[in-house]
């Protein structure tokens, strides 16, 4: 294993974009795992924009990750719901719903979810 690595996710291995254009997914693969970010844009909501891609009923992704800008809410399936922002760190368990708020594109950085994120 080397000393250092590089990797930028302004120079993604992988990008997987969102139904109806609402955003994307930008990857970096590293050797503890995939780290990636992801813009969801206004009007994004999993269940409209990923479950088509996922064929799950909900987002069946372990997420571990960090808000760069905008907000989002996620409703997990037994009910329990969260707002997240800008500077918020969030782990969310499998089986859940969410969507931005407001008008401002949502950035994510997640370095555990995000492998099989959107992935047909």
């Amino acid at each position: 294993m080397p000393g250092l690595v590089r990797k930028s996710l302004d120079s993604p291995e992988e990008t997987r974009p969102f139904e109806d254009g609402k955003g994307q997914l930008q990857l970096v693969n590293l050797e503890e795992g995939a780290v990636g970010r992801a813009t969801f844009l206004p009007g994004w909501r999993w269940s409209e924009h990923v479950k088509p891609i996922a064929k799950t009923e909900s987002c069946q992704a372990s997420h571990m990750g960090y808000f760069v800008s905008g907000r989002m809410k996620v409703v997990m399936d037994d009910g329990e719901e969260m707002e997240y922002g800008p500077g918020d760190f969030a782990t969310m368990a499998p089986g859940h719903d969410a969507w931005v708020l407001g008008d401002e594109a949502c950035v994510v950085i997640d370095w555990q979810g995000f492998a099989d994120y959107a992935k047909p």
